[in-house]
C-alpha cells in the first residue's frame, strides 16, 4: 500500500516518543533499584559492630567513607571534645521544630585526628537570636556512639559563608582552613538518648523511590498513549472515514 511522505514522517514522530518513553520508564525503574540497594545496604549497617578509631582512620585513609558500605556504619570512638570551636547551624528542624543542629569537634585519642561531630538538636531563642542555647560538653577523655555520615546538607544562603559560632551551613574544608584542625571529611552523628541539652531524634533518610515508580508509570503510560494514538489515527480512523466517503459519494 503507498503511503505520502506524511505517514512516513508522522510514524517517525510516534516511534521516537514512544521509545523514548519507553527508555526514560526504565531509566525511573533502574534509578529506583538502585535506591532500594542503597537503602538495604544502610538498613543492614545497623547491627555490625562499630567501627573504633583506628579502623575509622584506616578507612578515611583509603577514601572510602563516602562508600555505601561504610556510610551510617555504627562507630565507637574515644577522645576529647574541642568545644570552644562548636558550630550551631540555624534554621534546622526535628519534629517540624526549627532550631540548631550542634556540631562540636572531637579529638581522637592518641592518633590526634580531628571528625565533626553532629551531637544533636537544640531549640533557638527567637527573641534574642544572637544568643547561643546552653549545651553542656563534658571534659576530659569521653565516648562518642553515632555512625558514619557525611558532610552536612547545605540551605540556601545569601552572600558570603558565616564564619561565627552561629552559621547556615558548614562547609568542612572553609572550617578546616579557619580552624587549622587536622579535620576528616566526613562527620560522625551521634546517636542515643536526649542528654547534654541535646536531642537526638534523627529523620530516617528518605531515597524517594516511590517517587521514581510514579514517574516511570508516567513514562510508560506516555509510551503506550502515543502507539495507541498513533495505530488508531493512521490505521483505524482513517480506513473507516475512507469507508464512510466512498459509501456518501461513490467512488471517483
Amino acid at each position: 500500500m503507498n503511503r505520502d511522505p506524511k505517514f512516513y514522517r508522522v510514524t517517525a514522530v510516534a516511534i521516537f516518543f514512544s521509545l523514548l518513553g519507553l527508555a526514560l520508564g526504565f531509566w525511573q525503574l533502574d534509578r529506583a533499584a538502585q535506591k532500594e540497594a542503597l537503602q538495604a545496604s544502610i538498613l543492614a549497617q545497623a547491627g555490625k559492630s562499630p567501627l573504633d578509631n583506628a579502623q575509622v582512620l584506616a578507612l578515611a585513609a583509603q577514601g572510602r567513607m563516602q562508600e555505601s558500605g561504610v556510610l551510617y556504619h555504627p562507630a565507637h570512638l574515644k577522645g576529647i571534645w574541642l568545644p570552644e570551636q562548636t558550630v550551631y547551624l540555624d534554621n534546622r528542624q526535628m519534629d517540624a521544630k526549627v532550631g540548631f543542629f550542634v556540631f562540636t569537634p572531637f579529638r581522637l585519642e592518641p592518633q590526634g585526628q580531628v571528625l565533626m561531630v553532629q551531637r544533636g538538636w537544640v531549640p533557638r531563642n527567637f527573641e534574642a537570636r544572637a544568643q547561643l542555647p546552653e549545651v553542656q560538653t563534658p571534659a576530659g577523655m569521653v565516648v562518642v556512639d553515632g555512625d558514619i555520615a557525611l558532610a552536612p546538607s547545605k540551605l540556601y544562603a545569601p552572600g558570603a559563608p558565616g564564619e561565627g559560632p552561629i552559621r547556615q551551613n558548614l562547609d568542612l574544608e572553609q572550617y578546616r582552613s579557619q580552624t587549622g584542625l587536622p579535620l576528616e571529611a566526613f562527620t560522625v552523628r551521634e546517636s542515643g538518648p536526649p542528654s547534654q541539652g541535646l536531642r537526638r531524634q534523627w529523620a530516617v533518610v528518605n531515597f524517594g523511590i516511590e517517587k521514581h515508580y510514579g514517574y516511570a508509570f508516567q513514562w510508560f503510560a506516555l509510551s503506550l498513549l502515543v502507539a495507541g494514538l498513533y495505530l488508531w489515527f493512521q490505521f483505524f480512523r482513517r480506513p473507516a472515514a475512507t469507508s464512510l466517503d466512498i459509501a456518501n459519494h461513490g467512488p471517483h
